[in-house]
């Protein structure tokens, strides 16, 4: 991943956002966003999150704005760095809410981030569309805290197709059942692993190696010799970027044996084919993607000329569809957000995945679950409600 020409592009585009802002404050849509620069979790939000805001922004701001009663107004972006830390997270958020006097903020990236902001968001009566947040808890959640939502889908629902998949392939013969599961030690990793394992076991795999491993570990090489040792006919990794990508060189360098090699979060970053080749050729990740719709490749297109950089294969179109419900409501409504979070629970919204509405636990009950590198392009292969899925291959090697 190249990291530092976007974060020049960034950069630059926050002081033009800025100085735009000086001549004319009061006409403007203050929109906060908080998320990683820095920290185990930047190169993610760099990919993901960042991008796709900027691009949102820049298309907004080069209509001319927002319609809001009738008048163009354009968007200010207000943008802080969380370091990776919740309390960074709770910190920034609190300045936009009380200092900045943001009118919305987007909300952070990583479940964990969200979940730390979730009070303040609440507190304030900001709507919260928690697109990189993926839970079980998103019923508890919403009822705590109503302004609240979500698109991604949830754990049990992620991991539950995760195992579907590796059925398939093990009833038509491709594989055994011994699974080798791994999972960083963040709220995301956690509550996907504690998903998974027994449905993992009622569907009859053998779980032959289990560990997890804190966030930003540098050296991985013990868990995946752990895992070749334990002879597993395929890998599980709920993974995040870093690791992701760590995990994928060293099952590279031990010659990892395995008929399915999943991991979850940064599988589908451009970066990823990038930098292993033909060998991703068959792995297994989080989310997906239909490449070949019309409307995916046109945001594909507008977000590399833009920004520099190729959106990933999941999430990056999720958060820049989560900007357009935002735009959407705002144009419907005004900046009043009680009546923005109210206007999220009862209308549908057209975006380039398709129609988004939310259910009565405020989540988005279509979404992309599992996807998988073929002929350099990484394509779902399992979703709840979304179409374009393509058949699972085999992982034929590392090379």
């Amino acid at each position: 991943m190249q990291l530092r020409p976007f974060l020049k592009l960034a950069s630059a585009l926050t002081i033009a956002s800025a100085l735009a802002a000086s001549a004319a404050s009061a006409e403007n849509i203050r929109i906060g966003a908080v998320a990683p620069k820095t920290g185990p979790l930047a190169g993610g939000a760099t990919v993901t999150q960042w991008p796709s805001i900027q691009l949102w922004v820049n298309q907004v701001n080069e209509a001319g704005g927002l319609t809001v009663d009738g008048e163009k107004m354009m968007i200010e972006l207000i943008e802080y760095d969380d370091q990776t830390n919740p309390g960074e997270t709770i910190k920034a958020v609190q300045r936009l809410a009380t200092q900045d006097d943001a009118h919305f903020i987007i909300a952070p990236y990583g479940t964990g981030l969200n979940l730390a902001a979730a009070p303040l968001f609440d507190r304030y009566g900001y709507p919260q569309i928690a697109v990189s947040a993926i839970t079980d808890q998103q019923a508890d959640l919403a009822a705590k805290f109503p302004n609240m939502f979500f698109t991604l889908g949830t754990t049990t629902a992620l991991a539950a197709d995760v195992v579907k998949v590796l059925s398939d392939m093990r009833d038509a013969g491709q594989m055994g059942d011994k699974v080798a599961m791994v999972n960083v030690a963040d709220a995301f990793g956690i509550e996907l692993a504690t998903a998974a394992k027994p449905l993992f076991e009622e569907a009859g795999f053998e779980i032959v190696y289990e560990t997890s491993y804190p966030l930003g570990t540098q050296d991985l090489s013990p868990v995946i010799k752990g895992a070749a040792a334990a002879e597993p006919d395929a890998f599980v990794a709920w993974s995040y970027p870093p690791d992701t990508f760590g995990l994928t060189e060293q099952a590279m360098i031990e010659d990892l044996d395995v008929k399915a090699f999943y991991t979850a979060v940064a599988t589908p970053f451009p970066g990823y084919g990038g930098r292993f080749g033909a060998a991703a050729e068959g792995v297994l990740g989080a989310g997906g993607v239909n490449p070949d719709s019309p409307a995916f490749q046109e945001y594909a297109a507008a977000h590399e000329a833009v920004t520099g950089n190729k959106p990933d294969y999941w999430a990056s179109a999720t958060t820049y569809a989560s900007l357009e419900i935002l735009g959407q409501a705002i144009e419907a409504v005004g900046l009043d957000r009680e009546a923005v979070s109210a206007h999220l629970k009862e209308s549908t919204y057209e975006t380039i995945l398709g129609p988004i509405s939310f259910d009565e636990n405020n989540s988005n009950p279509d979404f992309w679950t599992v996807g998988q590198w073929q002929g350099g392009v990484f394509k779902g292969v399992a979703s709840r409600g979304r179409d374009g899925t393509v058949p699972v291959i085999i992982k034929e090697g590392w090379e």
